[in-house]
C-alpha cells in the first residue's frame, strides 16, 4: 500500500491508511513540521490521538478487536510516522505528543474482543449518548463523557481477580485500567461513526480537558517577588519584572483563551503565594493574551477554546484560527474564591474569539481571525527553533 510516496510496511500493519486518507492528510497539516511544537497542546497532539483511535477503531470492522497485539503495535505506529511525515508532519511526533506503541494496544484493559465488548457495556446508550455532541455542552453536562466512564468501568470490572485483591494498590491499579479501558471504548465509538463525524467527537471531549489545564510552566518569580512583594515601592521596577517574568512565557506555547484564563489564575495565585498582594495585571497592564506565545508573526494569539484545525494552502502556507484582538484584562484571583468555571454562565470568555474589521485575513459572522504563515515563514521558523 503507498500513500503519497510513503510504502507502509505491507503485511505487518493491518490498519487501512487508504480509508483514512483525509484524517492522516488534516493530521499532517495539524502537526506540520514547523509548527507542531507550537500547536502541539491544542491542536496537533489531540489530533493525532484521535487519528490512532479511529485508525484503530476502523479496523476492528475488518478484525473484530479493538487493539492491535504488541507485536504489530510498532512497526505500525512507525507506519503511521512515515505517513505523516511524507505529507509535511513533524517527524518527532511520538516525543511532541507522548506517543508509544501501547497507544494501539489495549494496554491493561482486559476487553479488547468486539462481541465480548458488546456483550458487556450497553452498546446502544452509549453510541446514542456519543454518536453526535455539542462541544460547549458536553463538556459541562458530560453526557457522553460519562456514558464512557461508565462503560470503561464495565470493561474494566472483568479483570475481577486484580480487583478482588487487598491492599492500597488495588485503587489505583484500577484507575489505571480504567483509563485504559476508556480508550477500547473510544475506539469501538469510532468503529461505529464515519471518520469525519468520529474526529468531531474525539476532538470535542478531548477538547474538555486541554480547556482545564495551563500548560505553561512558570519559572522562578523571585525577582517579581523582590520587585512587588510586601507592598509596592516603585511600580516601575514592579511592572518590569512582571513583563520581563511574563515574556518567559510568551516564548512557551500557543494556548486558548479559556487556557490563558486558567494561566491567569493560576499564576496570580502563585503570586500572592509570594506575598505579592496588590493586583500587579491591572497594575501592569496584563491582559489574557500576555499568556499566549509573542514573536515576529504573533502579537498574543489565542486559539478558539472549541476544536479548530490548521489549514495547508499552496499559496498562503499554514494557517489557523487566532484571536489578535482579545484584549481582555487578566483578572486578579481572590485566593478565598473557588475559580469561575467556563460552565459558569457568568463568564463571558468567547468560543470563538472576536475580531474587528481592521484585521486581515478571512473571517466570518463568528468574527474569527486565519493568521496567514507563507510558507518560507515556516522555513524562518524551522531555522529560529
Amino acid at each position: 500500500m503507498a500513500i503519497d510516496g510513503i510504502n507502509a510496511q505491507v503485511g505487518l500493519c493491518m490498519l487501512n491508511f487508504t480509508a483514512a486518507q483525509s484524517l492522516m492528510g488534516m493530521t499532517s497539516i495539524d502537526c506540520w513540521a514547523a509548527f507542531a511544537p507550537l500547536l502541539a497542546n491544542v491542536i496537533c497532539c489531540p489530533q493525532l490521538h484521535a487519528t490512532l483511535v479511529i485508525l484503530v477503531g476502523q479496523s476492528s470492522k475488518d478484525t473484530g478487536v479493538l487493539a492491535l497485539n504488541r507485536t504489530l503495535a510498532k512497526p505500525c505506529l512507525s507506519d503511521i510516522e512515515q505517513v505523516l511525515a511524507g505529507q509535511g508532519a513533524g517527524d518527532n511526533l511520538k516525543q511532541i505528543c507522548s506517543i508509544h506503541p501501547s497507544n494501539l494496544t489495549e494496554a491493561s484493559c482486559p476487553v479488547k474482543d468486539v462481541d465480548e465488548f458488546e456483550n458487556t457495556v450497553n452498546s446502544s446508550e452509549l453510541l446514542a449518548s456519543c454518536e453526535k455532541i455539542d462541544p460547549v455542552k458536553e463538556c459541562c453536562d458530560q453526557v457522553c463523557q460519562g456514558a464512557i466512564s461508565d462503560a470503561a468501568t464495565r470493561l474494566a470490572l472483568k479483570a475481577s481477580d486484580s480487583l478482588s485483591m487487598d491492599g492500597p494498590h488495588v485503587l489505583p491499579v484500577h484507575s489505571t485500567r480504567v483509563n485504559d479501558c476508556k480508550t477500547v471504548v473510544l475506539r469501538w465509538l469510532a468503529s461505529k461513526l464515519d471518520p469525519n463525524r468520529a474526529k468531531e467527537v474525539l476532538r470535542g471531549l478531548t477538547n474538555c480537558n486541554v480547556n482545564k489545564v495551563c500548560p505553561l510552566v512558570f519559572p522562578s518569580m523571585r525577582h517579581v517577588a523582590n520587585s512587588c512583594g510586601n507592598g509596592i515601592s516603585n511600580q516601575k521596577a514592579c511592572c518590569d519584572a512582571m513583563d520581563s517574568y511574563v515574556s518567559h512565557l510568551q516564548k512557551q506555547t500557543l494556548i486558548t483563551n479559556l487556557q490563558a484564563l486558567d494561566c491567569a489564575t493560576s499564576l496570580g495565585l502563585k503570586l500572592q503565594k509570594n506575598n505579592i498582594t496588590k493586583n500587579v495585571y491591572s497594575l501592569c497592564h496584563i491582559s489574557l493574551k500576555d499568556f499566549s506565545l509573542q514573536g515576529w508573526f504573533l502579537s498574543g494569539c489565542l486559539l478558539p477554546s472549541l476544536p479548530s484545525d490548521a489549514t495547508f494552502d499552496k499559496f498562503s502556507g499554514i494557517s489557523f484560527i487566532c484571536d489578535l484582538n482579545d484584549n481582555i484584562p487578566a483578572p486578579w484571583p481572590n485566593p478565598s474564591l473557588l475559580p469561575a468555571s467556563s460552565c459558569n454562565k457568568t463568564v463571558r470568555i468567547p468560543a470563538l474569539p472576536a475580531a474587528t474589521n481592521a484585521q486581515s485575513g478571512l473571517y466570518d459572522e463568528n468574527a474569527a481571525v486565519y493568521l496567514l504563515i507563507a510558507s518560507s515563514m515556516a522555513i524562518m521558523m524551522l531555522l529560529r527553533f
